[in-house]
């Protein structure tokens, strides 16, 4: 594998997060281009991993920068796990926030052996109203 490089400033289109999405396997609204541009413009954080100039994973938060901190994406190209950037990603946001904000986050059902081994606990005091679409 390449060197990976970190930014929080490199500009990730719709596009490309959709693919990224994609080659991760999440499931997203990978064919609505305008709610993906939506999701990228309205995050407070995003990290962006990058294999020269393809987007191989991405960290993207909502936060008060105060109390807590929502993870809404945490996706690493298939081709991509397992090599430690979804670890750094998460480090990347955690810097960011600060000592004083939760990290939070939802699980998909295929990613909750993952979590704990980069430092979150299972939490049963959450609840959820969810998508209509």
């Amino acid at each position: 594998m390449t060197t990976i490089t970190y930014s929080t400033t490199n500009p990730v289109s719709a596009e490309q997060l959709s693919q990224l999405f994609e080659r991760a396997g999440m499931k997203r609204p990978i064919h609505d281009l305008p709610r993906l541009q939506t999701m990228l413009d309205n995050a407070d954080i995003t990290v962006s991993a990058w294999d020269g100039d393809r987007l191989v994973g991405i960290a993207r938060a909502i936060t008060d920068y105060a109390y807590c901190c929502y993870l809404s994406d945490l996706a690493v190209d298939g081709e991509y796990q397992k090599h430690g950037i979804g670890t750094k990603l998460v480090d990347e946001v955690r810097q960011a926030i600060g000592e004083l904000c939760s990290l939070i986050l939802i699980s998909a059902p295929g990613a909750m052996e993952y979590y704990p081994k980069i430092g979150f606990t299972l939490s049963d005091k959450a609840y959820v109203i969810p998508r209509v679409k």
